[in-house]
């Protein structure tokens, strides 16, 4: 019984997170980008404000923190998804899956520096796979689509660094909240933010929304951003740090699949293989390092 809740778990979180960004594009088809992070977040703020009072829990981070409670604010929510939905105006679905699937790698790479954690050759070899296979499968898709779409996989690798960066900084600083405290009050003030300042710098058009955007903001704030957060955090209490992680191997692969079966997208056989090969390079980097056991001095040895 607890092995089919695992698998329900890990089959939902990867088809909500490998559908996301299907929705995104949908998103964009009759909303501009900031003004359609704003409202993704206002959707998601009434489910989250239910259950942080269902739950009891804070809507400020405790005192010492509040400081970095406004960094989740504009690192976590407003700046990098407005990031990824600017850059889905330049590149495909599947490209932005792709590149947010090296997130493990560089967590990685920025906890050996902030954190100085202990880390393996098998490791950083992975991680250099990986990233040097990314940069191939960018270069291919842009030779495929024949567009000059630098800036779409620039903006959501620069999301991609900003969400690590504040994983890290967060376990640096021990902070130690309820998920609904921490994403909560960032996430309304993002959404009523982003909102007011789209309206003004965009100015939508409210009567050419088409239907199938809307839908895709309220998909992407009920279910991708507070039901999928939800079940990933079932997920990690339930199974180890390195299960829970394959998520990010497979989600990108649930999102090619759909981009070719919903938008008739091609990939290409050697996207196929490239993409086959970042993604064992992400899986190397996961693998955790073991921990060496202290042998104790005997007699033998202090002679």
């Amino acid at each position: 019984m607890q092995k089919a809740k695992i698998f329900t778990l890990f089959a939902v979180v990867i088809l909500t997170w490998g559908s996301t960004w299907l929705a995104m594009k949908f998103a964009l088809v009759s909303m501009p980008p900031i003004f359609a992070t704003g409202l993704r977040f206002l959707s998601a703020a009434p489910l989250l404000l239910w259950m942080l009072n269902t739950t009891r829990s804070s809507l400020l981070f405790p005192q010492g923190h509040r400081f970095f409670q406004f960094c989740v604010f504009l690192f976590c929510y407003c700046l990098p998804f407005t990031l990824v939905l600017y850059g889905e105006q330049y590149v495909d679905a599947s490209t932005a899956a792709i590149i947010f699937a090296v997130i493990p790698v560089a967590v990685l790479l920025i906890s050996i520096v902030l954190l100085n954690t202990p880390t393996s050759l098998l490791q950083l070899m992975g991680s250099m796979l990986a990233l040097l296979s990314l940069f191939c499968i960018l270069q291919e898709e842009a030779r495929v689509s024949l567009s000059n779409n630098w800036k779409g996989g620039l903006a959501v690798v620069l999301a991609v660094f900003m969400h690590a960066f504040m994983y890290v900084l967060c376990k640096k600083r021990s902070c130690q909240v309820s998920l609904f405290t921490f994403n909560t009050l960032p996430c309304l003030a993002a959404g009523l933010l982003l909102t007011l300042t789209g309206a003004i710098v965009e100015k939508p058009i409210l009567g050419n929304i088409t239907w199938l955007s809307f839908a895709s903001i309220i998909y992407l704030g009920t279910v991708a951003s507070v039901f999928g957060i939800l079940c990933y955090s079932s997920l990690q209490k339930r199974i180890s740090t390195f299960s829970t992680s394959l998520v990010f191997i497979c989600f990108p692969v649930i999102t090619v699949i759909l981009e070719c079966l919903v938008m008739d997208s091609v990939f290409t056989p050697t996207s196929w293989i490239l993409l086959a090969v970042m993604l064992g390079g992400v899986f190397l980097s996961l693998i955790p390092v073991k921990k060496r056991k202290r042998v104790p001095m005997t007699q033998q040895q202090w002679n």
